[in-house]
């Protein structure tokens, strides 16, 4: 059985004097889709920023296939091909649409998706090429801020909370978005508080409580865990 992609073992991290994290251990083979439950204040999104390098300081171990990256810059980290979308988005609120897709840096051994192949899974974008960051739906900005990750050539996916705060219908779209990109070989984690946007997509469930897995699962054994969701997160 092959290696996992992505194997983190007793990961501690902080933010200052804050212990976040307190021994985190989860595994993500290539070409899965696995979400990262919990309820706001578990761990899930320090958890993605440790990955990254992007906290306070980490313990423990993290291998991105088969490489050792705990001591590791943010910036390598980022070259092994690993895309982080956070909730915040980031996008350049004076550059257009078009311009925004631009700007990556190429940080992944293939070639970044092109332009055309971005605006063939994102129409909408194509019809606000033109259009400063400022003047795009919260929706058209979430669809930026994934399509910016793809044109790095990333083909691990970090995306946090992407389903927040937006219409069903744009919802719909990130889903099958997603759903695509795992045809084509992505490796994807979710964090998402949206429950209903990531039990039909994801292949693994891990469930965090006060800086911990406390539970992980499988698609398959979803049904016989609801039980246990609600509790953990009211869903």
């Amino acid at each position: 059985m092959a290696a996992p992609l992505l194997y983190i073992k007793d990961l501690h991290a902080w933010y200052g004097e804050s212990h976040i994290l307190h021994g985190v251990n989860l595994s993500v083979n290539a070409g899965e889709v696995v979400a990262l439950l919990g309820r706001n204040g578990a761990g899930r999104t320090t958890t993605m920023r440790a990955i990254m390098g992007l906290t306070g300081s980490r313990k423990g171990s993290i291998h991105i296939n088969g490489k050792e990256t705990i001591g590791m810059a943010t910036h390598r980290i980022a070259r092994l091909g690993l895309g982080y979308c956070p909730e915040e988005r980031g996008i350049f609120s004076s550059l257009s649409a078009h311009e925004n897709l631009l700007l990556p840096p190429k940080v992944g051994t293939t070639a970044g998706m092109t332009v055309e192949r971005i605006y063939e899974m994102f129409p909408n974008l194509q019809e606000r090429a033109n259009s400063p960051g400022t003047r795009l739906s919260g929706g058209e900005q979430q669809m930026l801020a994934v399509a910016r990750i793809l044109r790095t050539g990333a083909r691990i996916l970090l995306l946090d909370e992407i389903s927040e705060g937006l219409a069903p219908v744009i919802v719909q779209k990130l889903a099958s978005m997603i759903l695509a990109l795992k045809q084509e070989g992505y490796t994807i984690i979710l964090v998402e508080q949206n429950f209903r946007f990531a039990a039909p997509l994801a292949d693994r469930f891990y469930v965090m409580e006060h800086g911990q897995i406390v539970q992980q699962f499988p698609q398959a054994e979803l049904a016989q865990k609801m039980d246990l969701l609600h509790e953990f997160l009211g869903v």
